[in-house]
């Protein structure tokens, strides 16, 4: 935006602030947020503190610097905000967990560390955020984040002290932040209508048990070389040995084939065209199957294992059943993405291909966020600074979303006109 639109948007970009950043107890502080909101707004190739104060008539660059590094107000209120506010108006069909890297030199940034970088294709020093969005086609909006911490940091008293990391923050695997984030959303009474991730994701077997525990649907991206049974393939007991000793425990007599395996074996009837939605080159469609198997593997079967005998004494064996979604394009030689999801057994495959193929919105916006809105401008170097910077991103992001979603229903300040009505449970 430029400073004519950042203009004609001011008076409801400050009643925006007064909704959002309400919890921010002092009013200066709150005049800082609409002001580093502008900055984040506006035209610019960096969004750097020093370089959206020299932008801004208004811009102090050591107020700026002291609001978001040594400030401290709670982020928390204010994402739970943002979420209230923008979930009803993006109505998402999907919640997307993924994660983005930031390249950084030096080795004192918080939480940086020799690691693989999205960003940059390879393993390099950066920081990594693990980020839950609610998404459709049409917009998505980020609801939480979390930076990874990586493991040498859980002993480094003298980088955590100099960062200014909470003495309860310790190492975590991404999956673990994901599930945190979706934990603390449902605490504030949001719930997923699906959640979707990539094959870092989805791989996991403790992930999408998880996802189980707590009744939430999933399409997660998986790799060819996952295990599963057939659906109709059925365990089986051997003859016990002689009249004493445990009854043998039924299980599977052939071994779980790959889903590569799986995919090749199935007839070519088996695969549809399917279109998903329209692209800037016309409608995407591709062929695609879809047919219930059972997920196998040491961390799939311990905990149904484990449940089953504490609560009846054995376990018949049996391993649960979900879609596996194949796409195989028509000019492949083999198939080239696999999903498992749970949604189901009478789910049309549009659905499945359709939420499967969601994620598309998040790397869009991502590239919003990083390039347009300086997600990945920050320049300090602790915890709480971070964190800051991220609400405020995320902040900027769904004001300017809500711009674009309900420009003609509120006029000129359209999402922040006035304060929406909060949920229920808040």
């Amino acid at each position: 935006m430029d400073a004519h639109e950042v203009n004609r948007v001011r008076a409801g970009l400050a009643l925006y602030v007064a909704d959002v950043f309400a919890s921010v107890p002092r009013k200066d502080q709150r005049a800082k947020g609409d002001c580093y909101l502008r900055g984040l707004m506006l035209d610019g190739r960096r969004k750097s503190i020093q370089a959206m104060a020299a932008r801004l008539p208004d811009g102090n660059e050591q107020n700026l610097q002291q609001f978001v590094n040594q400030s401290t107000w709670d982020p928390v209120p204010v994402q739970r905000r943002i979420c209230e506010r923008m979930l009803p108006l993006i109505a998402p069909t999907a919640w997307v967990i993924d994660d983005v890297s930031v390249p950084k030199d030096g080795r004192m940034s918080v939480a940086v560390a020799p690691q693989y970088c999205g960003a940059l294709g390879k393993r390099a020093n950066c920081q990594v955020a693990v980020s839950v969005h609610a998404a459709t086609d049409t917009a998505s909006c980020p609801l939480q984040w979390r930076l990874f911490l990586p493991r040498e940091w859980e002993g480094d008293s003298d980088r955590r002290t100099a960062a200014r990391v909470p003495p309860e923050v310790t190492h975590r695997e991404k999956w673990r932040l994901a599930l945190d984030m979706l934990d603390t959303l449902a605490e504030w009474g949001m719930r997923p209508p699906v959640v979707v991730a990539d094959a870092a994701y989805g791989t996991n077997a403790h992930l999408r048990a998880a996802l189980a525990d707590r009744s939430i649907d999933y399409v997660l991206a998986i790799r060819a070389d996952v295990t599963a049974h057939p659906f109709d393939a059925e365990p089986e007991a051997p003859e016990r040995n002689g009249p004493v000793g445990c009854w043998p425990q039924p299980r599977y007599r052939e071994p779980a084939l790959s889903l590569a395996t799986l995919a090749a074996g199935l007839e070519p009837q088996a695969f549809t065209t399917v279109a998903w939605r329209q692209g800037t080159r016309g409608q995407l469609r591709s062929r695609f199957a879809a047919v219930r198997v059972r997920p196998a593997g040491k961390a799939v079967e311990r905990p149904i294992k484990a449940a089953a005998s504490s609560e009846q004494g054995w376990w018949d064996g049996v391993l649960p059943d979900c879609w596996l979604l194949v796409e195989w394009p028509q000019e492949a030689e083999a198939p080239t993405d696999y999903w498992l999801s749970s949604l189901p057994a009478d789910a049309p495959i549009a659905d499945l291909v359709h939420l499967a193929k969601v994620r598309w919105r998040i790397e869009h916006d991502y590239r919003e966020l990083k390039h347009g809105l300086g997600l990945d401008h920050f320049e300090g170097r602790s915890w709480p600074g971070w964190h800051h910077h991220v609400t405020l991103v995320t902040a900027a992001h769904a004001f300017l979303t809500g711009q674009r979603l309900a420009p003609k229903v509120r006029g000129p300040g359209s999402l922040s006109t006035r304060p929406s009505t909060p949920s229920k449970t808040s």
